[in-house]
């Protein structure tokens, strides 16, 4: 039987308190890992095994503060997950500046930010593990996503850039590309949007956070040392 075993793994996860992100939280803490949840806002309960810090990831020196004081009270720092992420949608002539900026701040310069300040660790102590949250529209597109899909298509390309610069150092660098997956944002769409996309599934149903949380937890592993650069797609089907 293959167990993941994470003791004595610190881990840092962004968007952590709710959805894919906590439930990513819950499945490291299962696993032995120690995690430390980074968020806009620290969730309602407490999750024994983890802490939470509330910080805006689209705020670069905000970040830099936060990081370093992780390094420094728990002494290093093994696995970095960027799930920080939001969505402003509509279509592109009626998308404002405000909110195709604060989607790319978030989302795009949000994991931009937390590499660049955890990069210089992992180079020193020669080993780290990094999974970015993407989305399948991000290799697609999709109608009134254009924020969204290009925060998602960047969020690809700086996972494939950073594998090449890192590789050297022992870091791998890879993505997870959810497609339907059942958290509160897809409990907030319209029926007819819901099934729509539920249509386009294979398997016939949304994915659970768990399924995603899993594959992280697996690519911040032992088992996935020789995986880097890759983005896995994690949608029942729902593109092909």
């Amino acid at each position: 039987m293959i167990k993941i075993d994470l003791q004595g793994k610190v881990v840092v996860i962004t968007g952590a308190a709710s959805g894919i992100g906590l439930t990513t939280a819950e499945v490291f803490v299962q696993a032995g890992a120690s995690v430390i949840g980074l968020d806009i806002k620290a969730p309602t309960e407490s999750l024994k095994g983890a802490r939470f810090l509330e910080v805006n990831v689209a705020n670069t020196e905000d970040v830099g503060k936060c990081i370093s004081d992780i390094i420094t009270a728990e002494g290093h720092i093994d696995c970095l997950v960027n799930n920080a992420g939001i969505s402003k949608d509509a279509p592109v002539w009626k998308m404002t500046e405000s909110m195709w900026d604060d989607v790319i701040n978030v989302n795009l310069k949000g994991a931009f930010n937390c590499i660049h300040h955890i990069a210089p660790h992992f180079r020193e102590q020669q080993s780290g593990k990094i999974v970015n949250v993407a989305s399948i529209n991000g290799m697609r597109g999709k109608f009134g996503l254009a924020n969204y899909a290009a925060s998602k298509a960047g969020i690809i390309g700086l996972t494939k850039a950073v594998a090449t610069e890192l590789a050297r150092y022992h870091v791998n660098v890879n993505a997870v590309a959810p497609g339907l997956i059942q958290t509160p944002l897809v409990l907030s769409m319209t029926p007819e949007a819901l099934a729509k996309s539920k249509s386009e599934i294979l398997l016939g149903e949304p994915g659970r956070p768990e399924d995603v949380a899993n594959t992280i937890v697996f690519l911040c592993s032992d088992l996935a040392t020789h995986i880097t650069g890759e983005i896995i797609k994690i949608d029942g089907g729902q593109y092909i």
